[in-house]
């Protein structure tokens, strides 16, 4: 599937020899942020274990996870000396306890009691892997809860939004109306941090400074 958005400014266009990107995911909101951007891009999903290791703190696990989805992704190819592949992976993180997406409605129903007017952490880790090396960078965001009506939470899981969301809700959707306080990064809590994946796309030659230049009214 080839990408989208208007630019297309992947790769620059004076590079002798221009970079593909590959989005090691198939998530319509990762999709969305590269959009936004105007980078053009083509979906590589990579189906890696997501088993957390006993003693892994959830920073290192987000970028192990991260790092395998990028690398994955970049093996599938045949001559990757011309291609770069992005792997990320976001997790919820309340109370020292790892939310990953639920297994179901109880699953669901206990990550969204256990996050109902309280704080918690959003871990997001985005990986560049290219012939010469993967990169890793985190964003940590914030997300306050007000008090969930037991009502509410199973509503939520009836309209289909948590079943594939880390922590059960996503912040682009439906579960916004739970949310009283965000500290961090929006895109970064939606699954893609724009900051620190153009930080590593810079090493490519996509620059943040490309990038507004091919938005640029001409």
């Amino acid at each position: 599937m080839s990408g989208f958005g208007f630019g297309q400014v992947f790769m620059p266009t004076d590079v002798a020899n221009p970079v593909t990107l590959f989005l090691a995911s198939a998530s319509p909101r990762r999709r969305e942020i590269l959009g936004q951007l105007g980078i053009a891009h083509q979906v590589l999903p990579q189906d890696v274990d997501e088993s957390h290791i006993p003693g892994e703190t959830p920073a290192e696990y987000v970028c192990r996870l991260a790092r395998a989805k990028a690398q994955a992704a970049l093996n599938t190819l045949g001559d990757h000396s011309q291609s770069a592949c992005l792997g990320s992976d976001t997790t919820v993180v309340c109370e020292g306890n790892i939310f990953e997406k639920p297994r179901d409605r109880d699953d669901a129903r206990r990550m969204l009691s256990a996050l109902s007017g309280r704080t918690h952490q959003v871990l997001t880790a985005v990986a560049l892997a290219t012939a010469n090396n993967v990169q890793v960078k985190v964003s940590e965001s914030r997300v306050t809860f007000r008090e969930l009506t037991d009502a509410e939470i199973d509503n939520y899981w009836q309209t289909g939004e948590p079943a594939d969301k880390a922590g059960a809700y996503g912040v682009q959707g439906l579960g916004a109306m739970f949310i009283q306080d965000i500290n961090g990064s929006y895109s970064g809590i939606m699954g893609l941090p724009i900051m620190e994946t153009v930080a590593l796309l810079s090493a490519t030659g996509l620059t943040a400074e490309r990038i507004l230049e091919a938005h640029c009214d001409r």
